[in-house]
């Protein structure tokens, strides 16, 4: 397996690839690659490249034309969870196939993240991308307000808040396999959930409460399970 590395596209000119110093430092003294054996470039939109060390950075050898994306574009409007957790949810929800993540601040939030730690999901994206053989490395959005968010959302895809103990229908139950959507948005609460006035908000801005089943999972595990969910109904 080849070890994969992700670039900016400044990075590539014409069949060259310029490497950081820290990106050469690992490929040479952590992965011991030596001048001529292969490693993969991906930029994080969908193009990926075999390339060849050499001495002044890489040469592209051939273009990849894998695709491993989900047939359906999701967006997770996730609202922060305590401690760390939203760490968990960035690798995993990538390696599961999510396209957008959108940490939100709602009423019950307790988390209040500084610009490092946008810097830090980013970076977790684009390693659980390379590690999970993705070409296209997730967009994560600055931290914003529950209600500020859902009135900049343009498209006309459906949209989904969980909500829990809800007798709504369960989130399988308005997808279905063979008609899937082009793209989804669904939103998970934090510990606590929802508010009322969230959840009014959020209908009013045509979102459809769901529900992820009859137990109450943790803030961190309701969008992981919604991304296993939809990627095993896409890819069926």
């Amino acid at each position: 397996m080849l070890y994969r590395l992700v670039i900016t596209e400044s990075q590539r000119q014409d069949n060259q690839i310029i490497l950081h110093p820290d990106q050469e430092h690992y490929l040479r003294r952590v992965v011991r690659l030596n001048d001529g054996q292969s490693f993969i470039v991906i930029n994080g939109k969908g193009d990926g490249w075999q390339v060849e060390l050499t001495a002044t950075g890489g040469k592209i050898i051939t273009k990849l034309e894998d695709n491993r994306e989900l047939p359906i574009q999701v967006s997770l409007m996730v609202a922060l969870p305590k401690g760390s957790g939203f760490d968990d949810i960035v690798r995993c929800t990538t390696e599961l196939g999510v396209s957008r993540l959108y940490p939100i601040m709602s009423d019950r939030t307790l988390l209040k993240p500084n610009e490092n730690k946008l810097v830090r999901w980013r970076k977790i994206a684009s390693e659980a991308s390379e590690q999970c053989e993705r070409l296209i490395v997730p967009y994560i959005a600055p931290p914003s307000p529950f209600l500020e968010a859902i009135k900049q959302i343009e498209d006309n895809s459906p949209r989904f808040i969980a909500v829990a103990r809800n007798a709504e229908k369960h989130l399988i139950n308005n997808l279905n396999p063979l008609h899937l959507p082009s793209q989804i948005t669904i939103a998970t609460g934090c510990e606590g959930g929802w508010t009322t006035n969230e959840v009014q908000s959020a209908i009013a801005h045509n979102f459809q409460p769901i529900t992820l089943g009859k137990r109450i999972l943790r803030a961190v595990t309701a969008p992981i399970a919604i991304m296993a969910l939809v990627a095993s109904l896409a890819e069926k």
